[in-house]
């Protein structure tokens, strides 16, 4: 078989495969011989690229990152729904549609709650799909979308063009591992399944979106150039038939079973793989969807019936603080066990203490709960007539319940935090930024290795990395008496990092990685800046009071202390070892965009910050200069349309001094420019 007839064979075989296990949860190989015969594929293509085709599966994995998203016009507005909240004005819109074009059946679908968005393809070949926008105008993300396996790359049987309408959710067994993984890396969480689904559909780098386990669900045909469907059931069986994942639908003509299906999806919605915030109820005749039209924003055939939030009374038994891997204080209410949504809740979220207070929510209050977007339970109010006598109003404690360290207020008011340093609750997390390319760059030390060391009970502070031994770590899930030696060669590397690297990995708020490199070339030691006085600290350019005084306070800790002593004893270095921060090109601003082959962006950044640069994200008539390496983009052109100077990768090695050539000559350049 030659290669071209191979190649096809791999993707029939592979595009099969993803259809099995993505839309009908019935796979027929295992996981392993999957990726057996993708690596065949990508090592087929990488020796002969012209057998590359858009429908590839190679070509789900994500590609380059963009610098922003250009805009589609939708050939077929993509308009929103017309809410109903009731029974009753369901049964009014029924009077209508009767009304209006006399007999009727009446397609029901659950109401996905994520991002709309419309996939176009031409003669079967998915071409490019884009968000709803404004229904108008959305963004282009064929790249994310790409890698969504549920989506077919290319279809059988749909000559001409076709584009369809999805709605692309997060599952919510994805939502909650994303989330965790998220808490571990001290990262904001992501309030619901919805938001996470359109976070993770923009994001410019199209390999996080394929990190995320998105899926989609086809709801609808907005265009097609060939053959005409009758009814709306007929066209979603076709598109099944061409193997989309579709939504599932009740068919009837009679509005009291639209009624009881709508009731029966909201006492199951629990089962749904997606969050559904309501049911969908549309005509199913196409032709009778003609003749009402539709209005400015909705289409006169289709109501969205919004589920009412399922409310019931209990009451207060306790309030109870965790301590978050980020360090902040959540308080929650341990309320008698009450039945919402499909669930039994025994908790309710409290948020802060602004909110308690808010509120004034006392242990022993009888009061409202609800599930907050069908997701997390929360109080709407307390029924204050049925208060018990001698309650209080409630304080969040002064230190922490965890390791009674005192906790500190954000300086935006919003969150209290543990400020220990070596807080049991928070020690994954800090192993995870510790050990990270920009801290201590631990290499082999990601989050699933730094929770297997906690569960194991090997590690009780970032200090205790520097005293594992290879049996140990050889002796944790996947991991072997090889990669226990090298990790415990890239712990031994870490320990001559520059004092800068291990500033940035203690985690103080404030103290980024620019803030770090400062202090460091500035007292020389760590034992110097432990001594400083927030006075001295703030005499510096770039540290203001805000940050002096988290660092005053991180080092006065006992917690912070005994790390530091530990960290001492380990050996690593405490002292500052890179050059001073320059000022080479101290008063120019620097933008980079597109690809450098010996720098990453953030290197290059971190690089010219080093010279005095600054870094910005944008272009405009204040910036200096504009790095560009291959694939640049909308910032390429932005400078081009104002004359700002432009350096290749050459360039700029060569101006900082690291490609033998003229540097002097091309910064005086940029500064006559400047």
């Amino acid at each position: 078989m030659d290669e071209k007839a191979l190649a096809r064979q791999l993707r029939q075989q592979l595009n099969e495969h993803n259809y099995r296990y993505y839309v009908l949860d019935d796979p027929t190989i295992s996981d392993f011989e999957y990726d057996r015969l993708l690596r065949q594929l990508e090592d087929l293509e990488a020796a002969h690229p012209e057998l590359v085709t858009p429908d590839s599966p190679t070509q789900r994995v994500g590609g380059q990152a963009l610098d922003s998203f250009q805009q589609v016009t939708h050939q077929v507005p993509l308009q929103s729904l017309q809410d109903v909240f009731s029974g009753e004005e369901l049964e009014q819109f029924d009077q209508r549609m009767r009304e209006s074009v006399g007999a009727v059946e009446y397609l029901v679908e659950p109401k996905v709650d994520g991002l709309s968005v419309a996939l176009e393809y031409q003669d079967g070949v998915f071409l490019r799909g884009a968000t709803r926008g404004d229904g108008q105008v959305g963004e282009d993300v064929t790249d994310n979308l790409r890698t969504i396996r549920s989506i077919p790359l290319r279809l059988e049987g749909a000559p001409g063009r076709l584009i369809v309408r999805g709605e692309v959710y997060l599952p919510k067994q994805a939502f909650q591992q994303l989330n965790q993984a998220r808490e571990a890396e001290g990262q904001p969480l992501f309030a619901n399944p919805r938001n996470a689904a359109a976070g993770s559909m923009r994001q410019l780098d199209p390999k996080v979106a394929a990190a995320r386990g998105l899926d989609i669900v086809i709801f609808n045909i907005q265009f097609w150039d060939g053959p005409p469907f009758q009814t709306d059931s007929a066209s979603l069986d076709w598109l099944k038939q061409r193997r989309f994942k579709v939504i599932e639908y009740f068919q009837t003509d009679n509005m009291a079973q639209v009624l009881a299906h709508i009731q029966r999806m909201g006492d199951q919605r629990e089962d749904y793989p997606f969050e559904i915030d309501g049911a969908v109820v549309k005509l199913n005749d196409l032709a009778q969807r003609e003749v009402l039209g539709q209005t400015a924003k909705f289409p006169r055939w289709a109501a969205a019936y919004k589920y009412p939030p399922e409310q019931q009374q209990s009451v207060v038994q306790d309030i109870v603080v965790q301590v978050g891997r980020t360090g902040v204080l959540t308080p929650k209410a341990v309320v008698a066990p009450v039945r919402l949504a499909g669930t039994t809740v025994t908790h309710a979220t409290l948020h802060n203490q602004d909110y308690i207070a808010q509120k004034d929510i006392r242990i022993g209050d009888t009061v409202i709960v609800q599930k907050a977007g069908e997701i997390i339970p929360e109080i709407v109010r307390v029924v204050v007539e049925k208060r018990p006598a001698g309650t209080r109003p409630y304080q969040m404690p002064e230190v922490c319940p965890v390791c009674g360290a005192p906790v500190a207020r954000d300086e935006d008011g919003a969150h209290i935090r543990c400020t220990g340093a070596e807080c049991p609750a928070q020690l994954l997390r800090n192993l995870v930024h510790f050990a990270s390319r920009d801290a201590m760059d631990i290499e082999g030390l990601g989050p699933a290795v730094a929770e297997a060391l906690v569960k194991a009970e090997l590690v009780h502070t970032p200090a205790d990395l520097y005293r594992l031994e290879q049996d140990q770590l050889a002796g944790l899930e996947r991991m072997g008496q090889k990669s226990a030696q090298n990790l415990l060669d890239a712990l031994e590397r870490s320990k001559g990092n520059d004092l800068s690297r291990l500033l940035f990995a203690f985690g103080i708020r404030q103290v980024g990685q620019k803030a770090a490199q400062v202090l460091a070339a500035h007292f020389g030691t760590l034992d110097r800046l432990a001594q400083a006085s927030v006075e001295e600290l703030t005499d510096i350019e770039d540290i203001g009071a805000i940050t002096a005084d988290y660092l005053t306070r991180w080092f006065a800790s006992p917690q912070s202390q005994h790390l530091i002593s530990a960290l001492k004893q380990v050996g690593v270095n405490m002292a500052y070892t890179g050059q001073p921060v320059g000022d080479l090109l101290m008063g120019l601003t620097f933008v980079l965009t597109g690809e450098l082959s010996t720098y990453s962006r953030k290197q290059a950044g971190e690089r010219l910050e080093q010279l005095g640069a600054k870094v910005s994200g944008s272009v405009s008539k204040k910036t200096s200069c504009v790095v560009a390496g291959q694939a640049a983009g909308s910032k390429l052109r932005r400078a081009q349309e104002l004359g700002v100077p432009v350096l290749t990768e050459g360039e700029f090695l060569t101006l900082i001094g690291e490609r033998e050539g003229d540097g002097q000559a091309i910064l005086a350049q940029l500064r006559r420019s400047d």
